[in-house]
C-alpha cells in the first residue's frame, strides 16, 4: 500500500515513535557518533538532534521512504549537521568499502527485512576500528513474554511496515561479523511488556 506507506506511516512514526524511554537512550548512546557517520534507515530524522556536531564531520543518512525523507529534511535544517539523503534501503548500502567512522541502527535490524545482508553491509562500510551503535526491538528472556511477542509479532509485521519483535539481535550482530563492545537490554514500559524490550549497545567490526 504505498499511499499508507509514503505518507500514514512516516507520521504515524513520527508522532508516536519516540516516548521519553527510548528518548532518553537516544540522548544517552546517538552522541557517541563520531567522523562520518551513516545512520540506516535514518526515518524521520528522529536521531539528528541528539548528534553532536562539533564531532560528526558528515552524515549519511539512507532512507528509501520519500515520507520520511521529507520529514528528516526538515529536522537537518534545525541542526548544525551535513546531511546527505541516500534514498535507499538498508541492505544497499552506497558507500565504498571502509568508507565510515561510526554507523548507527535504532529500530533497523528490528524491522529490515534483509537483516543479515544489512549487517554484513554495515561491516563492509566501517573502518578498522570504527563503532557500530545500535538500539532495537528484540527477543525478551522470558519464556512468557516470548510467547506475547509471537503472538503479537503479524500484527506488528502489518502495521509498522515489517516490524519484528523476536529477532535476538546480539546473536545477529554477532553472526554478521561483529564483536559486542557493550550492550544493554530492558524494557522500556511495564505494559506491554511484548512491545517493549529493547538491545542497545556498541559493537567493534571483527578483524
Amino acid at each position: 500500500m504505498p499511499f499508507y506507506r509514503d505518507h500514514i506511516y512516516p507520521q504515524l512514526v513520527n508522532m508516536t515513535g519516540d516516548p521519553k524511554p527510548i528518548r532518553d537512550v537516544r540522548r544517552r548512546i546517538i552522541p557517541w557518533a563520531q567522523g562520518i557517520v551513516l545512520e540506516i534507515s535514518a526515518g524521520s530524522g528522529i536521531n539528528f538532534v541528539h548528534y553532536d556536531p562539533s564531532r560528526v564531520s558528515k552524515l549519511y543518512a539512507l532512507e528509501p521512504n520519500p515520507g520520511m525523507i521529507r520529514l528528516a529534511e526538515r529536522k537537518q535544517r534545525l541542526t548544525g549537521l551535513d546531511v546527505e539523503f541516500l534514498d535507499l534501503p538498508g541492505e544497499r548500502i552506497p558507500l565504498e568499502d571502509r568508507a565510515v567512522d561510526t554507523v548507527v541502527s535504532t529500530f533497523t535490524l528490528c524491522t529490515i527485512p534483509g537483516v543479515m545482508e544489512a549487517i554484513q553491509g554495515i561491516a563492509r562500510v566501517l573502518r578498522p576500528g570504527g563503532k557500530f551503535i545500535f538500539f532495537e526491538l528484540g527477543l525478551s528472556p522470558d519464556p512468557q513474554v516470548r510467547r506475547w511477542q509471537q503472538w503479537w509479532e503479524p500484527f506488528h509485521h502489518r502495521m509498522f511496515e515489517g516490524l519484528y519483535l523476536t529477532r535476538d539481535i546480539p546473536s545477529l550482530i554477532t553472526h554478521g561479523g561483529f564483536r559486542i563492545e557493550q550492550v544493554e537490554a530492558g524494557y522500556l514500559a511495564p505494559f506491554p511488556k511484548s512491545w517493549t524490550h529493547c538491545y542497545w549497545g556498541t559493537a567493534l567490526r571483527q578483524s
